[in-house]
C-alpha cells in the first residue's frame, strides 16, 4: 500500500506538471482567460484559467492506474466529476449563482444515494441529510471564494488534503488515503506554476472541484474513536475556507450586498494590506496558519472532551481577535 500511495502521488504531480501548460495553452487560445479590470483584478494581464481542468484531468488519470473502485469511491469520483464540469461551464461565463448551486446540490445526490453522509447518531435522519448538504455546499463554494490570490485556493487544499490523509491513515483506510494522495500529487503540480506570480489559475472547474471532494473526503473518516468530540477535526482541518466565507459574507451583508457579489472583504486580501502589499509572504502566512489549525485538529483526536473544549474557546477567541484586527483595514470598494 505504501508503494501505491508513493506510486499515486508522483503519477498525479508528473501528470499535472505535464498537463497544466497544455491547459494554460488551450486557455489562452479560446479567451479563458481572468482579464484586470482595474477593481478586484490587479494583475497586470489576462491570465489564464482552466488549471483546475488540469488538476482534474491529471488526478482521474492518476486515480485509474493505483485506487480499487469501491461504491464509495465511484461516488466521490462521480460527484467530483460533476462539480469539475460545473465549474468547467462557469469559466465559460455562462452560469448563474443558482444554476451552479442546483448542480452542486446533483453532486451532493450522488453521494447521499451512495450512503455518504454526516453520520450523528442524536440527529434525527432528515437532520443528517440537511447537514451533509449545507457541508458539502458549502465547502464547494469556501473553495471558490477563497481562490482569490495566487496559491492560495491550491496551497490550502494540499495542507488540507496531507491532514486528511493522516486521519484516513489512522483509520486504515488506505483507499481513501490513496484518493488523498492523488489529490494532493495533481495540486503539487498545478501550485508550480500557480504560486506567486500566478501564470494559470485554478478556475471554477478546479475550485469547485478540490472544495466539494476534500469536503467528501472529511466525511468518509472516523474521528471519535478516542474523542466523543473528535467530529470538530474536520472544521480545524478546513478552518480557514469555512472562516473566510462566514467573513466575507458577515461583511457583505453589514455592507447591504449580495454575498455572490464580488468585493475586496476577504481575510487575505486584508492581510495583504497589513504585511506591506507581498502576495507571496501573504499566502505563506495563510498556509502557516493552515498548517497549525490543521495540527490542532489533528490532535484533537485524541484529547479529552474538556481540553477539547478548552482548546476551541481559546482558538475561537484567537481567530475572532485576528478578524476583528484585520476587519480594520481600510480596503478599496470595486
Amino acid at each position: 500500500m505504501l508503494i501505491r500511495l508513493v506510486l499515486g502521488l508522483a503519477l498525479a504531480y508528473l501528470l499535472s506538471l505535464a498537463g497544466v501548460p497544455v491547459a494554460r495553452r488551450a486557455a489562452l487560445a479560446f479567451g479563458v482567460v481572468d482579464a484586470p479590470d482595474g477593481n478586484l483584478k490587479t494583475q497586470r494581464e489576462p491570465v489564464p484559467y482552466l488549471g483546475g481542468l488540469a488538476v482534474f484531468v491529471a488526478f482521474l488519470l492518476a486515480l485509474g492506474m493505483v485506487v480499487d473502485f469501491d461504491v464509495e469511491v465511484l461516488a466521490l469520483l462521480l460527484s467530483g466529476t460533476i462539480a469539475a464540469t460545473l465549474g468547467l461551464i462557469d469559466d465559460f461565463g455562462v452560469l448563474t449563482p443558482f444554476s451552479k448551486v442546483v448542480g452542486q446540490v446533483v453532486a451532493v445526490f450522488v453521494l447521499l444515494k451512495s450512503g455518504v453522509m454526516v453520520h450523528v447518531v442524536i440527529l434525527p435522519w432528515w437532520a443528517r441529510l440537511a447537514l451533509t448538504v449545507i457541508w458539502l455546499v458549502g465547502m464547494s463554494n469556501a473553495f471558490n471564494l477563497m481562490d482569490i490570490m495566487d496559491g492560495l485556493a491550491g496551497g490550502l487544499g494540499i495542507i488540507a488534503g496531507i491532514f486528511l490523509l493522516a486521519v484516513a491513515a489512522t483509520n486504515g483506510r488506505w483507499t481513501v488515503a490513496a484518493f488523498t494522495v492523488v489529490l494532493i500529487g495533481a495540486l503539487l503540480g498545478f501550485l508550480k506554476f500557480n504560486f506567486p506570480p500566478a501564470s494559470i489559475y485554478l478556475g471554477d472547474c478546479g475550485s469547485l472541484f478540490v472544495g466539494l471532494t476534500l469536503g467528501a473526503l472529511a466525511m468518509v473518516m472516523d474521528y471519535t474513536r478516542h474523542n466523543p468530540l473528535g467530529w470538530l477535526a474536520p472544521l480545524y482541518i478546513l478552518a480557514l475556507p469555512i472562516v473566510d466565507t462566514a467573513y466575507v459574507s458577515v461583511l457583505r451583508l453589514r455592507a447591504g450586498r449580495r454575498i455572490y457579489h464580488g468585493s475586496p472583504d476577504h481575510f487575505p486580501l486584508r492581510l495583504r494590506k497589513r504585511l506591506g502589499g507581498s502576495t507571496a509572504r501573504t499566502v505563506l502566512v495563510t498556509y502557516a496558519a493552515a498548517i497549525v489549525l490543521g495540527g490542532v485538529g489533528f490532535a484533537i483526536l485524541w484529547m479529552d472532551p474538556v481540553t477539547t473544549l478548552w482548546v476551541s474557546a481559546a482558538t475561537g477567541v484567537v481567530v475572532l481577535g485576528l478578524l476583528a484586527w484585520l476587519a480594520r483595514v481600510p480596503m478599496e470598494r470595486p
